[in-house]
């Protein structure tokens, strides 16, 4: 109703309201149909993750077939994680404003669209274009997964919910090379994009059924935080491809490394300096005063780097000393990847008794990945694909015990309002975490390596009749190559295996007790 000045009144100038908080609207009750609607996003997020991690594995299958160089094919890797990683940040906030089912539907079919397309790219710009838009809309989606758990699954299965959520986490990644294996030798390099097409179909029909619609919020646009955007976005990029590609161009001797690290960093800072205080902000920092969110985002960050760097080891030495391919290696991540059907679900009923404090559930699954990488440490060249078997085994339930407790203490107690913002935290910590791991495995591989072979080298000079020894040719080569590669994944594992402990020793100072929902 307009406004009626008085006679005599004096006019003022009123000031448009800011827009309330993002408070969701009232769950609708949970159900066959809300069911299938969360199976869809999850679905989708799982489709999304192995499309990101096949393109990854079957990257030389792929280059072979459209004639491109390695340093190029570097960057479809690069901008399809930086786009990535950019919408895992902004997307909760767009589905307050456009709604949850209408972001998440979008995201599948621009998804699909891509990959449907990528194989038929003419050049490498078109596919560099097409892989950032594929990122882009795969990165929105694991944000909708948690914030589809949060809002609806009731609290007595909503441990459950967040359980699936952590599949993207363990079971996707470890999918990745068998899927890409199969895709690659039996049907063609192309299925290596196009593999989103069927799972995509399935989860839009059951997301655009199961999910409510709600109401779009388009008087959120009026306070946009466009300054956020602005410095937010390219801050991600920059940061997500100065660690992609530092190793390659060798860090900081590289000015271009040097700006997107450094000025990635400083847009960073000056990003956070504007959501402290913009009134309808993408990332609310006061968030970072709970204790267990804190907590748990930092060691999200170490656990993705766990179980990176668990994928990364055994498979590339696998693949240096004895020539597997992704083919060979499928029954090894297998034997983790199927597991985790039944590992998860039954970890986070652990989790959903009162009496189970989480966090001792937490320090125990990092006490078992640090077992594994200790008993991995003690491999040598011989070490075929059947000695990572009892390695494997002891992650089956080490992984879904490092993850859903820090699902649990991270959105335990959370007001529904701030649900979408503390998804825009832990997915983008979760995004951001994987890209560095990558970034500092990639390092540490090659100084290892260096090291190992500057000393095996200088023990071989040092050996009477060194000569002799070195006419040996590419036999002697060969095997000091094995020894490196062993020497290094073993350092690796080692390293990985401290960052498990550390983690560990954090665990009775910063988290407090927290209790399921149901409990609540």
């Amino acid at each position: 109703m307009p406004a009626v000045l008085l006679p005599g009144a004096v006019p003022t100038t009123v000031l448009s309201p800011s827009p309330p908080p993002a408070t969701p609207p009232a769950p609708a009750v949970f159900g066959p149909r809300l069911a299938t609607g969360l199976a869809g996003v999850l679905l989708a997020v799982l489709v999304s993750g192995l499309n990101e991690n096949i393109t990854k594995v079957a990257l030389a299958d792929i280059r072979g077939a459209m004639g491109i160089a390695r340093d190029d094919a570097s960057w479809l890797v690069a901008l399809y994680a930086a786009a990535s990683v950019s919408a895992m940040a902004f997307a909760p906030w767009c589905s307050v404003t456009f709604s949850l089912r209408r972001l998440t539907a979008t995201a599948i079919i621009v998804c699909m669209a891509a990959g449907l397309l990528c194989p038929f790219a003419p050049n490498l710009s078109v596919l560099i274009f097409l892989r950032v838009v594929q990122g882009a809309a795969g990165g929105a989606l694991p944000p909708m997964l948690m914030t589809v758990a949060l809002r609806f699954l009731p609290p007595n299965i909503k441990l459950y919910g967040l359980g699936g959520y952590a599949l993207s986490a363990t079971f996707g990644p470890s999918l990745g090379t068998p899927l890409a294996a199969f895709w690659t030798e039996y049907l063609g390099w192309q299925w290596a994009f196009w593999q989103v097409v069927p799972g995509s179909i399935v989860a839009l029909l059951m997301v655009s059924w199961g999910l409510p619609q709600d109401p779009l919020r388009l008087e959120r646009l009026r306070q946009f935080d466009w300054r956020g955007l602005l410095l937010g976005l390219p801050a991600i990029s920059m940061l997500v491809i100065g660690m992609l590609q530092g190793e390659r161009l060798a860090w900081f001797a590289s000015p271009l490394i040097c700006v997107l690290l450094g000025g990635g960093l400083l847009l960073l800072v000056l990003f956070f300096i504007n959501e402290w205080s913009h009134p309808l902000p993408f990332f609310k920092l006061q968030l970072l005063s709970r204790r267990n969110l804190s907590h748990a985002l930092l060691t999200l960050g170490g656990v993705l780097f766990v179980l990176l760097a668990v994928i990364l080891i055994p498979s590339s030495y696998l693949a240096q000393v004895h020539a597997y391919r992704p083919l060979q290696t499928a029954p090894m991540m297998l034997m983790v990847a199927l597991p985790q059907l039944i590992a998860l679900p039954l970890v986070a009923a652990l989790c959903n008794i009162r009496a189970v404090d989480c966090r001792w559930v937490l320090a125990i699954g990092l006490a078992l990945l640090a077992l594994s990488c200790v008993l991995g440490a003690r491999m040598s060249p011989d070490w075929i694909r059947t000695h990572f078997y009892l390695l494997q085994a002891v992650q089956i339930f080490a992984q879904p015990m490092a993850v859903i407790p820090l699902l649990l203490l991270a959105t335990t107690g959370l007001a529904p309002q701030d649900g979408p913002f503390a998804s825009a935290w832990f997915n983008t910590i979760k995004g951001m975490s994987a890209v560095v791991a990558t970034g500092v495995l990639d390092a540490l591989i090659t100084r290892r390596n260096h090291f190992h072979s500057t000393v095996l080298s200088e023990r071989l000079g040092n050996l009477p009749g060194a000569m002799d020894v070195a006419g040996l040719g590419s036999g002697l080569s060969a095997r000091m190559h094995a020894q490196v590669v062993t020497l290094t994944s073993s350092d690796l594992y080692l390293i990985v295996a401290a960052i498990a402990l550390a983690m560990m020793l954090i665990i009775p100072i910063l988290p407090t007790r927290v209790y399921p929902p149901r409990a609540a």
